[in-house]
């Protein structure tokens, strides 16, 4: 990860205000005299800014179905033709036409380092629209006016083969302006890491349609020993801290401002404060350590919301809690929680401020540093790797000690959420007790058992990637999700599509509203 550059923040303004296309932008900087080498260097992070800008939409769905969040019509498991509307239009008229030509163009200039960088963004992010959307243009995407939609299945199968290719384009040659790459700074190494890393997922997100072929498939690359395998190597965006052009993390402009997002999930409160988790500081911050649930004032400050909460808002705006540091580069939450009977936990009162965390919010922001929005968005890091291969060895018999990897997954989060927060760190102490209590758990624990075990820890350590959960849930059912208060319809099995696509595909509209009712209820293949 790097820090964004001026003309990197002038591409990530164009997609955060209105989800514009950049290329009048890169028309102005292209060099009429020498025009390949500077349209790839800023197609590439116009590619990658478009990918990270319009994620946001469809996690923060997700993490409301997953009950990571409380917030919006997903909170109730509704949703209509414009939920994901800005996601689809942003991806399929920016960051796919561009990759498009990335791949065209590189490839009539033998620029395989180009080349290879596209085809591998093209297979994640087709991936995470067929996990979110099921069947959809591919084959004909950015070539017709009236693109068919393809199955989602075929649309995997296609993946692993442009995966492959994407290697191969890699190891011809590999010649990549570094400021251009904002994910891996140019670095041929690490993005052979993502693709075997980005097989890997498939794999084991393909696992129960065709066990013995995710086996081989997983078994292969394992032997190979080229994965992401430390946090160094993740596939993760790291956004600025300027409100103009704005480039802070999209949690923090919406939490941090006047009229805040939606509520926190008391589900995570709850679940963090049952195993005694230390992550509970840095996920959450408390604007007032009194309120309570439903806008009291008898409470110690979590003030959020359970899932399926339909009831109106009050003007809870200076009392509701909010996202923390991680992972929208938040503030911390150093003030007392009074239920603390002691401080032998990890979870504890030790070095807190007394009185409201208000003022551990101005300590925080203006002496440390922190309070920026210089989050991240996690995509494809280490701390999934660990997961997947912990899933793996579990459910394939891979042969790996997925007790070790559930720990070394478990430090890894702790590690990344520190990073975010230098100035309170997870110590190594308190990271390698919890270790110890969960490891103590998952032996004592039956087969099914450590399955649970290790996918409610993914599932807290995935807070900010509820794309993630939300695949982990339908592949696995687990965690299992707290029963929904006042739903608005059936669990949401695919996300609806854009309702423009529906109204404009002639491929499409004559089944338009059936098309989009079994969006609501029918699983993605891979759901078996």
């Amino acid at each position: 990860m790097r820090y964004i550059n001026i003309k990197i923040i002038t591409l990530l303004a164009c997609i955060s205000f209105g989800m514009t296309s950049c290329e009048s932008f890169m028309d102005i900087n292209a060099d009429p005299n020498n025009p390949t080498d500077p349209q790839l260097a800023l197609l590439l992070p116009a590619t990658q800014l478009s990918i990270v800008g319009n994620f946001n939409t469809i996690n923060r769905g997700a993490s409301n179905v997953i009950q990571h969040r409380a917030a919006g019509s997903l909170n109730r498991w509704d949703q209509t033709g414009t939920t994901f509307q800005s996601t689809w239009l942003g991806y399929y008229t920016q960051a796919i036409p561009d990759l498009e030509q990335m791949i065209d163009t590189g490839t009539a200039e033998e620029a395989w380092g180009y080349v290879g960088i596209a085809k591998l963004q093209k297979a994640f992010l087709y991936s995470t629209m067929v996990d979110v959307w099921g069947d959809l243009p591919y084959s004909e995407a950015a070539k017709v006016a009236n693109p068919k939609f393809d199955e989602g299945e075929e649309i995997y199968n296609s993946l692993f083969a442009l995966i492959d290719e994407a290697k191969a384009d890699l190891n011809r040659s590999f010649a990549v302006v570094p400021s251009s790459d904002l994910f891996y700074q140019g670095s041929r190494d690490k993005w052979i890491k993502f693709a075997n890393s980005l097989k890997f997922k498939l794999y084991i997100q393909t696992r129960k349609v065709n066990p013995s072929v995710s086996t081989q498939g997983i078994n292969a690359l394992l032997a190979e020993n080229n994965l992401i395998d430390s946090n160094a190597d993740d596939f993760t965006f790291l956004f600025g801290s300027s409100p103009a052009p704005e480039t802070r993390h999209p949690w923090y402009t919406t939490a941090y401002s006047p009229s805040r997002d939606g509520y926190v999930s008391m589900v995570v409160h709850d679940r963090l404060r049952e195993q005694d988790d230390p992550r509970l500081r840095y996920y959450i911050f408390r604007l007032n350590e009194r309120a309570g649930l439903a806008n009291s004032q008898v409470g110690e400050g979590y003030y959020g919301r359970y899932p399926g909460d339909g009831a109106a808002s009050p003007a809870d705006q200076q009392t509701r809690a909010i996202v923390g540091i991680y992972p929208c580069g938040g503030v911390y939450d150093n003030g007392m929680i009074p239920s603390l009977p002691n401080n032998d936990g990890l979870l504890n009162n030790i070095g807190a401020t007394t009185g409201s965390t208000a003022n551990s919010f101005r300590l925080v922001l203006f002496a440390n540093g922190d309070g920026t929005g210089a989050g991240i968005q996690p995509l494809l890091t280490n701390v999934m790797m660990k997961f997947y291969r912990a899933e793996a060895a579990l459910t394939l018999s891979t042969g790996e000690d997925a007790g070790a990897l559930l720990t070394q997954a478990v430090t890894a989060n702790m590690q990344a959420i520190s990073a975010l927060s230098p100035a309170f760190p997870i110590s190594t102490s308190t990271i390698n007790a919890f270790n110890s209590r969960l490891l103590a758990q998952y032996q004592a624990a039956s087969a099914e058992e450590r399955l649970a075990l290790v996918m409610m820890q993914k599932w807290i350590a995935m807070y900010g990637n509820g794309i993630e959960s939300y695949n982990d849930y339908r592949r696995t059912g687990l965690p299992a999700l707290v029963e929904l208060i006042s739903p608005l319809d059936d669990f949401p099995e695919r996300f609806f599509f854009s309702e423009t696509e529906l109204t404009s595909n002639e491929t499409v509209i004559e089944i338009r509203e059936q098309l989009q009712r079994d969006q609501q209820i029918t699983p993605v293949f891979w759901r078996r």
